[in-house]
């Protein structure tokens, strides 16, 4: 878990490594126990790989920085959405107000709702 300024430290770094990767990211949130990120897909990557190198980097640069007590490491999943053009600036502005939308609901709960809105299924280790 990290606190609000170990968060908007590694948010920082994220924000740099994406841009030496060429990823474009709009903006990027670290809440204590997830993160936001919108970026423009670059055309030589896969979802796949651009989340492996957010994640990778990340838990690297947060360990390498002593921004936790023991070792810190995302979880495995991840979920990633496409946006259209038009909604790109609502979308960035949910990110930016992430602080705000989870003192009202929990992540799970928040999640829950999404995929229940968008009629996703959820998958998990229990449910492949």
């Amino acid at each position: 878990m990290l606190d609000k300024r170990a968060a908007s430290r590694a948010s920082t770094n994220l924000t740099e490594y994406s841009r030496e990767k060429g990823i474009y990211m709009k903006i990027n949130y670290f809440n204590t126990d997830h993160a936001h990120a919108l970026i423009d897909l670059p055309t030589n990557l896969t979802i796949e790989q651009v989340v492996q190198l957010l994640k990778g980097s990340s838990s690297h640069w947060v360990n390498q920085n002593h921004l936790v007590k023991g070792r810190f490491a995302w979880g495995r999943g991840y979920g990633a959405f496409s946006v259209s053009q038009s909604e790109v600036s609502n979308v960035a502005n949910y990110i930016a107000k992430q602080e705000d939308h989870h003192r009202k609901r929990s992540f799970g709960e928040e999640f829950e709702i999404f995929v229940k809105r968008y009629g996703l299924e959820w998958r998990d280790e229990t449910n492949r």
